[in-house]
């Protein structure tokens, strides 16, 4: 065989072989794009209509006073919609409504669910209105039924022209007594914001005004307890506390 014959061959395979690097690079690309819209496609599909992805349950947590049923039924997620359509936020309004929820987050739980972490109020006292003895949490909110006062617990007296402002200071004063101290109140007689008596379980009175400095008045009258024995005791102005019918 004639070398000019050879490497007229060899020129042509290389040629050649330069042709299909060309061809396959443009072809690569045009794999990527259609590989990357099927993968598109595909989640679209899997996403938006598939049942895969639908929602099957809805698990509720952190509840006590509120049964799952409850939660779910405010909730109103439907069973059977797309997980990703879901409006989680309006299902999170309508359990944040709740007078149990202190605080709700709904979130979604992938393939199938619906996640609600609830976290429920916690009641510091006591509260009779219209016979029916409520919980009144720190934040002044009534929120749920006592068949009796929990024991330990104290319970506000809400006088006629107390309404919710002086409830909710009522409810920062139980609040901001520490617990040896709340063990030892009776209940609290609220009038105004700024008329508020604590009744000791031995009768004792404490003139505690409203609500603003109700840690310091705290700390002074657990002071004055142990030092002065009296009927009356005034933390109104906790800078300058007073007794009155002193005892012994």
């Amino acid at each position: 065989m004639e070398p000019e014959d050879r490497a007229s061959r060899r020129t042509r395979r290389r040629f050649a072989r330069r042709q299909w690097a060309r061809r396959w690079l443009s072809l690569r690309y045009v794999i990527a794009f259609v590989v990357v819209v099927a993968l598109l496609g595909t989640s679209i599909w899997l996403v938006f209509f598939s049942a895969t992805l639908q929602v099957k349950k809805v698990e509720v947590a952190g509840n006590e006073l509120l049964s799952d049923a409850r939660v779910r039924e405010i909730a109103d997620v439907p069973l059977g919609d797309q997980l990703a359509l879901v409006d989680l936020a309006r299902a999170d309004a309508r359990v944040g409504s709740l007078a149990e929820v202190s605080s709700v987050d709904v979130t979604r739980t992938w393939p199938d669910g619906v996640r609600i972490e609830v976290v429920e109020r916690t009641a510091v006292a006591v509260v009779e209105l219209a016979g029916r003895l409520r919980g009144l949490d720190a934040d002044g909110v009534v929120f749920r039924e006592y068949k009796a006062a929990p024991r330990g617990m104290p319970r506000i007296r809400p006088g006629g022209a107390a309404g919710t402002d002086a409830l909710k200071e009522a409810a920062t004063v139980v609040s901001a007594l520490p617990k040896d101290l709340a063990a030892k109140v009776d209940h609290v007689e609220v009038e105004t914001v700024d008329q508020i008596t604590l009744v000791m379980r031995d009768q004792r009175q404490v003139l505690w005004g409203s609500a603003e400095e109700s840690e310091l008045k705290a700390q002074v009258l657990d002071r004055m307890l142990t030092a002065v024995k009296a009927q009356v005791y005034d933390v109104s102005v906790p800078g300058n506390p007073t007794v009155s019918d002193p005892i012994g």
